[in-house]
């Protein structure tokens, strides 16, 4: 990428990887499992990467319409979260995000954990919104 070019405009329905992390023990509860609320947290900030790329500024999370814990995440798993836009408005995005955990490097294999759609609306300096810079 040079200098004077942008990012590519992410397309509409277009699946797009946008995070890995892999989560640690601190994360877990006493069950040794991952916290609910950690991955949701990961699922927020994955989610925005492409509304905040496509509205050109900030974004703010307007709505969590839809959220599935498919199956536990463990520490040690790898996590890749796939965001596809759904939806485009005058000021919001709605994304799907998909969550992937590769488990067990020994016998390696991938399976959905979570999947979750959100609205994000562009806001301007001020926090109000603002028409997409489209």
């Amino acid at each position: 990428m040079t200098q004077d070019s942008s990012p590519p405009q992410p397309q509409a329905g277009q699946r797009e990887l946008v995070l890995r992390v892999m989560p640690m023990p601190a994360d877990s509860n006493a069950n040794g499992d991952i916290f609910g609320g950690w991955i949701m947290a990961q699922v927020d900030i994955a989610g925005s990467i492409l509304p905040a790329r496509i509205s050109r500024g900030r974004v703010a999370t307007v709505a969590v319409n839809e959220f599935i814990f498919k199956q536990p995440v463990s520490i040690g798993d790898l996590l890749s979260f796939y965001a596809t836009v759904t939806r485009v408005g005058r000021t919001s995005i709605t994304v799907h995000v998909e969550v992937m955990a590769e488990r067990d490097p020994e016998n390696p294999h991938i399976v959905k954990v979570t999947e979750a759609n959100l609205t994000y609306v562009a806001i301007d300096l001020q926090g109000k919104p603002r028409p997409l810079a489209i």
